[in-house]
């Protein structure tokens, strides 16, 4: 049997981490440039360690007035600089706490504009590159970033989004639509089986394109957030 697994994006104001992490596998963690601060990051930590919860930094433009959601125009050498000082800092929480950083997973715009952009994607590379030997990098299919890691030697993990339609060029449709997320759990579940077991998503044409992912990404703040997360946990194994 194929097994279901599942991380979710945390620590960005939604408040429901409690109820979410005992159907998860591995989380990412805010730490401050899109939402989070040392407080909240510290509580989702000591949840994610009782549940034993892989944990993951999730770092973004530092635009907490915008989610991160909108791609920044930033000089290269203060991009690297709040990257790494946003994962310093939720490693260091971690470290205290007794456990370890698993994996990196960017969000949202800075996730979108390295996966089309290869300079861009080199930057974020060498961003992380302290952490190059210890962790996985989160990464979606047939991307730049995904490419670049792979030459640069890390340690990848293919991701794909359970709760986002997709366009054919693999690119998420954009959340200014109505339809870009997907919250009803039995079309999550039927989306992610697809993607398991044939390694193709069906777009919002209807075509079916190629795919690999061995994570699933549920957003806390996506309506049913919970609902999704535990009937996907129940239905795991596929």
């Amino acid at each position: 049997m194929k097994q279901l697994t599942i991380n979710c994006d945390v620590g960005e104001g939604a408040n429901n981490e409690a109820e979410l992490m005992p159907y998860i596998h591995s989380c990412n963690i805010a730490c401050g440039g899109h939402a989070g601060d040392e407080k909240l990051m510290k509580s989702v930590v000591e949840l994610a360690i009782k549940h034993n919860v892989k944990i993951g930094a999730h770092p973004s433009y530092p635009d907490k007035v915008n989610f991160g959601r909108k791609t920044m125009l930033i000089v290269t050498d203060e991009l690297k600089k709040t990257i790494q000082n946003q994962i310093n800092t939720l490693s260091k929480i971690i470290k205290k706490k007794g456990s370890r950083l698993h994996h990196i997973k960017p969000h949202g715009a800075l996730y979108n504009d390295i996966a089309k952009n290869t300079q861009l994607a080199l930057v974020f590379l060498e961003a992380i590159s302290p952490y190059k030997k210890n962790i996985k990098l989160y990464v979606p299919f047939n991307s730049e970033i995904e490419k670049s890691a792979i030459k640069e030697g890390f340690s990848i993990i293919y991701e794909a989004f359970a709760d986002r339609n997709y366009n054919e060029d693999l690119s998420l449709v954009s959340r200014e639509k109505s339809n870009a997320v997907i919250s009803n759990p039995t079309i999550i579940f039927e989306r992610v089986t697809e993607m398991i077991n044939t390694n193709k998503i069906t777009t919002i044409t209807g075509r079916k394109v190629a795919i690999k992912a061995t994570t699933f990404c549920v957003h806390s703040d996506t309506e049913n957030a919970v609902k999704i997360v535990t009937y996907l946990h129940q239905k795991r194994a596929i």
